[in-house]
């Protein structure tokens, strides 16, 4: 990577699970548009977690480390899984996703959640509930009780054993990512809801309070809401359309994206971008990664969907790369491809072919080569 200066560097890291398999997908997307679109983009793989531990000693080798250091850009599978028994604790927390968050500083997860008509009958909320969803949920993603310390478990002087962890905020870790927020909401539809439990925990008083006095000193033009979290939750599946942005602390974001991807079909078909501070050049480190986890019950069947890695690939394409035509693109061939049909188990209707992964990947290649002819046509 170092003599390509003029790349843009992507470490890609299937991790574990279903992670190999899908991102093998995405990497071939990667692929089709350096080749056929120019991107200008040097891939290099690295392995994370059983295999190269039982090698190395490490989940996280020295040559995945550095991969991932020189990469502008890396695009992530999974981890996790029953298989990680076979790795000591302190060996997993030292190389954990949780640690490169941390070491990279990626404190804001962007998380877009899209209902896509072609998979009405399929999702699990209703047609009428799903029209016009389209939302992103932005995390906090380096602070808050994921990171808090004093943590641990103790045993008190009756016996019993006692688990703590320690939420905490502060001002500037708020007011940084609802600036993201706020920022990406002055691109869309110009409003934002910040989530929090202001009238329980003095974290998210401190959380309102500073979402508020940014919004007043920087950010007027845009419409800005509260909701508490559980009431959040209940409102993302009684009416998502009405949401633009959302940002929210570490672990509400956590569960509140898991609870959305039932607005947008599956959760196999949720990306994310985690991104860090932009630095004096103009860029940030960014990781990408789709939104599910390792699915040890299907690792190795081949019949994971790819799509939530595809999709992470076109927010790469327009955050990293800064190639928003191309992103657009892979968005379209991804709606043509399940406009025609395309499923994988987790979204198919009764009845319906059941795809594999890879042939998944089949189908959106093929549908970016009849967008792209398309495009080149009306050019």
């Amino acid at each position: 990577m170092n003599n390509l200066s003029n790349m843009i560097k992507v470490a890609v890291v299937g991790g574990e699970g279903i992670g190999p398999e899908v991102t093998a997908q995405s990497h071939r997307v990667l692929n089709w548009f350096a080749t056929k679109r120019n991107v200008p983009m040097i891939l290099r793989e690295a392995q994370y977690g059983l295999i190269p531990y039982l090698a190395t000693g490490k989940v996280l080798p020295q040559d995945t480390a550095e991969a991932m250091d020189e990469a502008d850009a890396i695009l992530w599978g999974a981890t996790g899984g029953p298989e990680t028994t076979e790795v000591p604790a302190a060996a997993r927390k030292a190389g954990s996703l949780l640690s490169l968050r941390s070491k990279y500083d990626l404190y804001a997860n962007l998380r877009p959640i899209v209902a896509n008509p072609a998979l009405a009958e399929s999702a699990p909320l209703k047609a009428s509930v799903l029209r016009d969803v389209d939302f992103v949920i932005i995390r906090e993603l380096t602070g808050g009780i994921y990171f808090g310390e004093p943590r641990g478990i103790e045993k008190l002087a009756d016996g019993q054993r006692r688990g703590f962890n320690t939420e905490q905020y502060t001002t500037n870790q708020i007011r940084r990512v609802a600036r993201t927020a706020f920022e990406l909401a002055r691109t869309r539809k110009g409003r934002v809801c910040s989530v929090d439990k202001a009238n329980v925990l003095e974290t998210s008083v401190l959380w309102r309070e500073e979402v508020v006095a940014l919004h007043a000193a920087e950010f007027s033009d845009v419409e800005l809401s509260h909701l508490y979290v559980d009431n959040a939750a209940m409102q993302i599946v009684r009416a998502p359309s009405q949401f633009d942005v959302m940002v929210t602390g570490n672990i509400f974001g956590d569960i509140l994206s898991d609870c959305a991807a039932m607005a947008s079909g599956s959760l196999g078909m949720l990306p994310s971008a985690s991104l860090g501070p932009v630095d004096r050049f103009g860029r940030r480190k960014a990781l990408y990664e789709p939104v599910h986890g390792s699915a040890p019950d299907i690792a190795g069947k081949g019949i994971a969907n790819p799509l939530g890695s595809i999709l992470s690939v076109a927010m790469m394409l327009r955050m990293t790369l800064n190639r928003p035509d191309d992103a657009a693109l892979l968005e379209n061939a991804v709606d043509t491809a399940l406009a025609a049909g395309a499923r994988t188990a987790d979204i198919t209707e009764p009845g319906a072919t059941e795809l594999s992964t890879r042939e998944m990947g089949d189908a959106v290649l093929s549908a970016l080569e009849k967008v792209a002819g398309k495009e080149r046509e009306h050019a």
